[in-house]
């Protein structure tokens, strides 16, 4: 399993010929101007709510990779109507069987609205299971008990959590997520792009190690294996 990021709360994640790109926010990032999006290629989108900085490049790249969104209905609908082909929506405890394994849709604490202040459904987060590999992509959300069950009905590998505070969870509510879960190698995200979620990354990566587990916070346009 390979890890791209792209800045903000964009990887692209390669699971052997399949890959999977997450809320792609890219060409309006001014920390990514190093990214181009026309050299992106992949299978599936999938995008956890429908604010901007985590679909602003969905519809183009979708367009040009011809790839699968997959999202809430209200955010599938709205991609449709820009000339989106290959979409597939879900909702709340829903899963959908793909090549590799599934994809689950699962809980948030965030909101949801589209660019153009349409209704954008509720937000999420993703499980994936492979047959190598099970990993939880959280999207924007605050620390909910719902992660309990994510640690007691799943096996989880590696998890994305925002760390960035005053939008999302902060390291310490990270922390106690990756505790919920029961994962003991997070990747960091929904940090530094904007002012209010700045962080110290010394710190972020101090609180982990305190607890014996490991927080990757990548540079935009680095790739590592896990």
């Amino acid at each position: 399993m390979k890890v791209t990021y792209y800045g903000h709360s964009c990887f692209l994640v390669n699971l052997g010929d399949k890959s999977i790109l997450f809320d792609p926010f890219i060409s309006p990032n001014p920390l990514a101007t190093n990214i181009d999006i026309n050299s992106i290629k992949t299978d599936y989108i999938l995008i956890s709510h429908g604010h901007e900085d985590h679909l602003a490049d969905a519809v183009t790249i979708a367009k040009k990779t011809n790839a699968k969104v997959l999202s809430n209905y209200e955010i599938i609908s709205w991609i449709q109507n820009k000339g989106v082909k290959k979409a597939h929506p879900l909702n709340h405890g829903g899963k959908i069987e793909l090549e590799f394994g599934y994809v689950k849709f699962v809980n948030a604490v965030h909101s949801s609205v589209l660019p153009d202040g349409s209704y954008g459904g509720n937000p999420g987060g993703f499980i994936i299971k492979s047959n190598k590999n099970c990993f939880y992509y959280a999207g924007d959300t605050a620390l909910t008990y719902d992660m309990k069950l994510i640690g007691n009905l799943y096996n989880i590998d590696l998890a994305f959590l925002p760390i960035g505070d005053n939008f999302t969870m902060d390291i310490d509510d990270a922390v106690i997520c990756s505790n919920f879960i029961k994962c003991n190698k997070i990747i960091g995200m929904h940090y530094d792009t904007f002012k209010l979620i700045e962080i110290n990354k010394e710190n972020a990566k101090k609180s982990f190690l305190n607890i014996g587990k490991s927080i990757d916070l990548f540079n935009i346009g680095e790739t590592k294996a896990y």
